[in-house]
């Protein structure tokens, strides 16, 4: 066998060993490329589908906004006529109901306007607590309408949004024009030549030969793969206009601030003080009673020292244990204020504590490059805790995952659990109360719980933080 046949079978096989052994080399084997290959093709595939079935939402959605233009045209000349009537002495009962829909339309784009990462808060003052029933709670309720500025500046969207508002055509003209293309290079620019003997204009070819109609395929394509960002520019391009208009102006913005800071000083007013009352009864009904009757208890002990000694030892062996039942409770009660472990250790070794406590398999990341404010740990720790304990009362979660990061100036805590879910923040009164604990720290609470689950809250307070990184986690 000479050096250079190739095609000996033994010489086959040392190409095929010099071969492998390359790919051993580089860490790699030929299933190791192709399960490598495989994979990227998947990803590539499952984030075009991502892309498309959000190019689909945004094109229903665009229209939806494109329809809507009729509407805000014809609720901008509803309003505008009862407006005339109320200044003229009538139309007061029909203008608080005009109002309503038009603050429902405006209120429908300002959630398709979030939905493109463009959020736009309601910029309506808050009306009284009620209206009289009669005609003075009727001219009371137009009063409030109409000094609103927001109100005039929803009817100036109604009528600019009657011609802004086609801009939602815009994704389902491109990924239409993109399918007749494609429907054109197909063939049926042959029934259409049959017809007229001109064949058929597309995207300034004329489509008369199989040639040309595998030139048109260029165009075509290339509409279909800009149509997802089309449709995401035209309906974030529509969400700008909406905010320009439909959101708070700086005053607005003021006002509801102090609303806001007005109402979160009176709620944690109002905790303080519950706080203290529930300290006090804690106090009255658990410790102070058992050291009172310590207080007995050793007063016998002092009489029967002498004549009964055997009487005198059970009974400082009950004051003993009832010391040591005052001082369980006196830790318990410290505990509820401020654990000793949030103060020693800080807020991410407090819920690992946590974690490590409770009968759930609790999985705890932390990132926190320092220390944070005593008062918004504290917050944090017992809102953690809250939810916990709803994982394993009333959700029947089995495995929850707390997640803890600072960045950007902001505290975000996020609990999952994978209950069957349908929390309901309204109903639910421990999660009303942690929303109130987080707002005096201008905290938000979000949560997303869909029947069965998993259950998805999220809390942010924005804070600075107060000394460096002292935790062992």
């Amino acid at each position: 066998m000479s050096g250079t046949d190739l095609t000996h079978p033994w010489a086959i096989s040392r190409r095929h060993v010099v071969r492998l052994g390359r790919f051993h080399q580089h860490g790699e084997t030929e299933t190791t490329i192709l399960m490598r290959t495989t994979r990227t093709l998947t990803d590539a595939v499952g984030a075009w589908r991502a892309l498309a079935r959000r190019a689909g939402a945004d094109t229903v959605v665009g229209v939806a906004i494109a329809a809507g233009t009729m509407a805000a045209l014809s609720l901008f000349l509803v309003t505008a006529y009862f407006v005339i009537l109320f200044v003229i002495g009538i139309g007061a009962a029909a203008l608080p109901i005009v109002t309503k829909g038009v603050r429902r339309l405006c209120d429908l784009n300002r959630r398709a306007a979030g939905r493109c990462g463009i959020p736009v808060d309601s910029p309506y003052r808050p009306g009284p607590q009620e209206f009289e029933k009669d005609i003075v709670g009727w001219m009371r309720r137009c009063k409030w309408i109409l000094t609103d500025p927001a109100t005039w500046r929803d009817l100036l969207w109604l009528l600019l949004n009657t011609a802004v508002g086609m801009i939602g055509f815009v994704p389902a003209a491109v990924l239409y024009y993109a399918l007749e293309g494609l429907a054109v290079a197909a063939g049926l620019w042959r029934p259409v030549l049959d017809v007229n003997g001109s064949g058929r204009w597309y995207c300034f070819i004329t489509v008369d030969s199989w040639g040309s109609a595998l030139l048109a395929v260029l165009p075509a394509t290339g509409l279909l793969l800009a149509w997802p960002w089309a449709s995401r520019a035209a309906l974030v391009a529509h969400a700008h206009f909406t905010r320009f208009l439909l959101g708070p102006t700086r005053s607005a913005e003021l006002a509801s601030r102090v609303r806001h800071l007005a109402e979160t000083r009176t709620t944690a007013l109002d905790t303080q003080a519950a706080e203290l009352r529930r300290i006090e009864r804690d106090l009255h009904d658990g410790a102070q009673a058992r050291l009172v009757g310590l207080g007995f208890t050793l007063g016998a002990v002092e009489r029967n020292l002498d004549r009964k000694p055997e009487e005198a030892r059970r009974l400082l062996a009950e004051a003993r244990e009832s010391s040591v039942l005052a001082l369980r409770e006196l830790r318990d009660l410290v505990r509820g204020i401020h654990p000793p472990v949030l103060a020693e250790r800080g807020l991410a070794d407090a819920v690992h504590a946590l974690g490590i406590a409770s009968p759930l398999r609790v999985a705890v990341e932390t990132d926190l490059p320092g220390g944070l404010p005593a008062p918004v740990e504290s917050a944090v720790y017992f809102s953690v805790a809250e939810l916990l304990a709803n994982a394993l009362k009333h959700a029947g979660a089995d495995h929850v995952a707390i997640s803890l990061r600072y960045s950007g100036g902001v505290l975000s805590a996020r609990v999952t659990d994978d209950g069957h879910g349908g929390a309901d923040p309204v109903r639910g009164t421990g999660l009303h109360g942690i929303r109130r604990r987080l707002a005096a720290f201008d905290g938000t609470l979000d949560i997303s719980s869909p029947v069965g689950g998993p259950t998805v809250t999220k809390m942010e307070i924005p804070c600075a933080l107060s000394s460096p990184k002292t935790s062992s986690s």
